[in-house]
């Protein structure tokens, strides 16, 4: 529960210190005084949106500390998951700077503002005044009845389910579309693979084709230049070799008397090797060019299709050619998976739906014995409240589809009086008979949750008299099992609780701020006596001060 806040440089607050007692905290002040800037401030500490205009000087920070004592309700839980150190007293901080960046603590560590939020709901329930208008909103009342039905866990485990359901139905219907626009290109793929099927390409062909065609275009050139070399090299009288020969004898022929005559033999007959083998492959390539007629046509039709289908596919090689082969028919075999993969697909979006149902089942049914119990315990309240005759019912029907929240649409019916039929509750009811079911309500959340602290703001608004006092009656019962903030302007529901405080305005210097201060009790029955007779304190007004307040 909350033991002291402090507020620093917020709204009209130049810095404010507020120690709360257990049970319930009573809240009083003037219209104006600056009750809702307290609310404002514990809201920024609960993790809601920042905004630098908040700040009455605009030179320093912000700050909004809490001290918490929650020893008693089982959080050590999420400071292990959020690896944060847990101490029975926490410190929760939140900083603004005057550049308009927020940051936040929790005992000094740094967390993001959606942890603090998450840590938020552990500790406070806020019911501000304009709470009392989300009954109309399907969202605040399935989340009421939800907290009775005290089903986390399965809400969990179903928004799990019911998000994996979303997103396969997604791949699904991705899987769709492209396989819808894949078959439409199924027949020009499979042209393109045949083709490419019928080409057979080879990597590093094409090189190979170009320079053979370059050959066999100059066949003739190529042949008159061999022949001419086979000449030269082995004509019977002038030829190389010959002559070559002729050499290897004038040499030798000096052998005996010459030293060197030897080095210079063994280098001309090695030079004769040589040519020989020159010669030999000349006259074979000479045969071999003469050999393979109709070559030239065929190379020159296989480089055709080559260009023709690099010019179709606007690619430079062979080996593009072959990287396009394999792609598309990759995405005929991806055509031809697709029904198989989307049968699949189909599968589990069944098993996810199926269980996601089973799941809903659940939740309906927990959604309606919690229903049952609401309806008894509101009615019972607003009998206390003087609503003798109304009839509350909370009416769990199926959405006709899964939410994210379930398969229910959930309506709080009400009547004020027997015989009246049922409507909801946000269309018929008085903004006091609202203010009495929405106290019920929260009473019971609040019960149910094991929440530390509960803050009212201006719950009874629309109600006074024996009605006002009931009101206050429950709230300070409510204060027996948990720490109770209200803030009220009646003064039957301020002279419950033990503990009070006064949020008054005050001007020094010219400068208008906040203050708020805890009254004793005699302060306390003048505060009460004001209530009811306004600022001219009667004599009558003290003596009913102090009879609410049971003192003499």
């Amino acid at each position: 529960m909350l033991k002291k806040l402090h507020v620093e440089n917020y709204a009209l607050i130049d810095r404010l210190e507020l120690e709360l007692g257990d049970g319930l905290n009573i809240i009083t002040g003037e219209t104006g005084a600056g009750k809702s800037i307290l609310l404002g401030a514990l809201g920024l500490l609960l993790g809601n949106r920042s905004d630098s205009s908040v700040m009455k000087d605009a030179q320093h920070n912000c700050i909004i500390e809490g001290e918490f004592e929650i020893g008693r309700y089982d959080l050590e839980d999420f400071f292990s998951e959020h690896d944060l150190d847990y101490d029975p007293t926490t410190i929760v901080r939140r900083v603004m700077s005057p550049g308009g960046k927020s940051r936040c603590y929790i005992n000094d560590l740094p967390v993001q503002v959606t942890m603090l939020r998450e840590f938020g709901a552990h500790l406070i329930d806020i019911h501000s005044q304009h709470q009392s208008l989300l009954i109309a909103e399907d969202g605040f009342r399935t989340g009421m009845v939800d907290s009775v039905a005290a089903h986390r866990p399965l809400l969990a485990e179903y928004a799990q389910v019911y998000d994996e359901l979303r997103r396969v139905e997604r791949e699904y219907l991705a899987m769709k579309e492209e396989a819808e626009r894949s078959r439409q290109d199924e027949e020009w793929l499979e042209f393109q693979v045949r083709q490419l099927d019928d080409a057979k390409l080879a990597e590093g062909e094409q090189a190979d084709l170009e320079a053979r065609q370059a050959e066999l275009a100059h066949a003739q050139d190529i042949q008159a230049a061999l022949g001419g070399s086979e000449s030269l090299l082995a004509d019977d009288e002038n030829g190389v070799l010959v002559r070559l020969k002729a050499v290897e004898r004038e040499i030798g022929s000096i052998a005996g008397y010459f030293p060197r005559a030897g080095e210079l033999l063994d280098r001309v007959r090695t030079s004769l090797v040589e040519l020989k083998d020159i010669e030999a492959e000349v006259s074979a390539e000479a045969e071999r060019v003469e050999s393979e007629p109709g070559e030239l046509e065929r190379v020159s039709d296989r480089l055709d299709m080559i260009y023709s289908l690099q010019q179709k596919h606007k690619v430079g090689s062979v080996e593009e050619l072959i990287e396009l082969h394999r792609k598309y028919a990759e995405q005929l075999a991806a055509i031809a998976g697709c029904d198989e993969a989307m049968s699949a697909m189909e599968h589990r979006i069944n098993e996810c739906s199926s269980r996601a149902c089973k799941l809903a089942e659940k939740i309906t049914a927990g959604r309606k014995k919690a229903g049952k119990s609401i309806s008894s315990y509101v009615e019972s309240m607003l009998d206390e409240l003087g609503m003798p005759s109304s009839t509350f019912v909370v009416d769990v029907s199926s959405s006709g589809s899964l939410k994210r929240s379930g398969a229910d649409e959930i309506r709080f019916l009400f009547s004020s009086n027997k015989g009246m039929a049922l409507a909801p509750v946000e269309k018929i009811a008085s903004g006091g008979e609202i203010s009495r079911v929405m106290l019920a309500l929260k009473s019971l959340v609040a019960r149910s949750s094991s929440l530390p602290t509960i803050i009212f703001d201006e719950i009874d608004t629309g109600v006074s008299g024996r009605i006002a006092d009931a009101m206050g009656r429950i709230i300070e019962e409510l204060g027996h099992s948990m720490q109770v903030v209200n803030i009220t302007h009646l003064p039957q529901v301020a002279s419950k609780g033990g503990t009070h405080f006064l949020v008054y305005k005050e001007t020094v210097n010219g400068k208008t701020s906040t203050s708020i201060r805890k009254l004793s009790d005699d302060e306390r029955v003048g505060e009460i006596a004001k209530m009811i007779s306004g600022s001219d304190i009667t004599t009558a007004a003290l003596e009913q001060a102090k009879l609410l307040l049971g003192v003499r």
